[in-house]
Parts: C-alpha cells; structure tokens; sequence
C-alpha cells in the first residue's frame, strides 16, 4: 500500500505508484505580504492528459508553475509532482525533480552566445548520461519536430520571435520528460506565427505522451489547441480540426480570486453562466 501521512498525503520524497496525477495541489495558500495571491487551491493535472490555464493578468498563474518547479513555497497545503512532495522539498531533491519537467518560458531564455543545437544540447549535456553521439542525435530528431532542422548553427539573434520559441519548445523536450509546463507561450506573436506554436504543442500532447500543463491568458490560442488533433501517417504529421469533445484528456481550467472557479471541456465553458466568466470570455467569444 502506498505510504500516506496521517493526512491522507504524501510523505516528503516519497512516490505513490499507483498515482494518476502528474501535478497534484491540495488547499495551497500563498500570500505576499498583505496580498493574497491563492486561497485554498486544489486542482489535479492527470498524467498524460492537458489543462489549459488561463486568467486575468495577475492572477497569479505563473505563480502556480513556480509552485510546481518548488521555486516557492506556499504558505498552507502540499503540492505533489508525478507523485512526490515538492512544498517541502530539499534543494538537491528538487534539483532531481525538475530534471523530469520540461519548461518553456515566455521570455525563451535563450542562450545568444549558443548555437540552436547547442542550445537545445545543453540540458541533455549537464543533467544526461549521455554519449555526444547520442546527444547529437536527439538534437537533430527534436530539432526535426519542430521544424528547424536546418536552423541548428544558427544563433538565437538571427531567428525570428516564432523560431526562437519553436527552439525553446525543442530545448524542453529534448530531455524526454514526463511533464511540460508552459509560461504564456504565444505571448507577443501574430497570428500566423502563434498558429505555428500551437500546432507544436498539439503535437507534444497527441504523439509524444507527455503531460501538458499550458498557463495562458490568450483564449483563442486555448480553443485552437483544444479544438485540434495530431496525426501521423507513413511519417507525415497532420494538424487537423477536430471536436474539442473528441480531443480527449484536455480541460481549461480558469483562475480568478485565488481559486480555480471553472474546469471543464470547450463547451461547457461557452455555456458557463457565472457572470465573471461571461464577461472575461465577451470579447473572445468564437469565431474569431
């Protein structure tokens, strides 16, 4: 039987492998000072599945991934990631955690004095056993899935915005890891080039396996990727449209006043009736 706390929780470092969920918050509160930014917080990302997380700016969503990395502290609840307790978590054993998340940033946080490949080489170089051949090759077949390929002894500099995040999204999975959290990824794109974003992230979701765990305030983005599937065929990989009811294992969640007051499919968030929702989706309403 898994080791509980007399709380029901999961004891310090300890994983339950029997556990479902990759991301774990049960009744996390955290203020700075006098401002209080979540209120008794309990949400699950299950394993293999996609949450979509979007609220107004300063709704402390990026907050909520720095709780997941262990880079704060909450000050009630616990947080469990892939099954072991992160809130209380010793530095050198949060270092091990995060070796099996995958994190895209909204600012890219590349390096400019790196090459693409070497970019996305670097983490496979400090945390991975690994060969240079092999590391050679898993540059090359990440740098395939996002299509710049043919960008690696390129420098960050001369990439476009969309390329430079497109590299950020290769750097994150070069690793193989279980999780992926993205940061407000399709934050100051256009259109076309957020669409290109999007369809990378689809294709992480539907043929790499991997839990996603996307912190947005951009709804259209959210719907496109929640409203499109992945395919592959004799190699060929395909974005199609498709029923946001047929695109299993992916959710929106909402946050507002500290507390996640909504979490459901597409539809059920279109026909939400709170009047807060309402008036947040007004303006984005499809089609757009």
């Amino acid at each position: 039987m898994p080791q509980t706390t007399t709380s029901g929780r999961a004891p310090l470092g300890v994983r339950q492998p029997q556990d479902l969920n990759a991301i774990v918050f049960e009744h996390v509160s955290l203020a700075f000072d006098d401002h209080v930014v979540l209120r008794d917080l309990s949400f699950a990302v299950p394993k293999g599945e996609m949450r979509l997380l979007f609220g107004a700016s300063g709704a402390g969503k990026s907050v909520i991934l720095k709780l997941t990395l262990g880079l704060l502290r909450p000050d009630e609840g616990a947080i469990l990631v892939n099954g072991m307790r992160v809130d209380q978590m010793p530095e050198l054993e949060l270092l091990q955690m995060r070796a099996d998340i995958g994190m895209v940033f909204q600012e890219n946080a590349l390096f400019d004095s790196l090459t693409v490949a070497q970019n996305v080489a670097f983490r496979l170089t400090e945390e991975r056993d690994l060969t240079d051949q092999q590391i050679d090759a898993r540059v090359d077949e990440v740098l395939g899935f996002v299509g710049l390929r043919d960008f690696a002894d390129r420098m960050p500099a001369s990439l476009s915005g969309g390329q430079r995040r497109r590299v950020g999204i290769a750097r994150a999975m070069a690793s193989k890891p279980q999780l992926l959290l993205f940061d407000d990824p399709i934050t100051g794109l256009d259109p076309l080039i957020a669409t290109t974003i999007d369809h990378e992230i689809v294709k992480l979701r539907d043929l790499e396996d991997v839990t996603t765990f996307v912190v947005t305030h951009q709804i259209r983005d959210a719907f496109y990727i929640a409203e499109h599937r992945a395919i592959q065929t004799d190699g060929t990989v395909e974005v199609i449209k498709e029923d946001a009811a047929k695109v299993n294992g992916v959710a929106f969640m909402v946050l507002h006043e500290g507390a996640i007051i909504f979490q459901g499919n597409a539809s059920e968030l279109l026909a939400a009736k709170d009047a807060y929702l309402v008036e947040y989706l007004y303006q984005t309403l499809p089609p757009w």
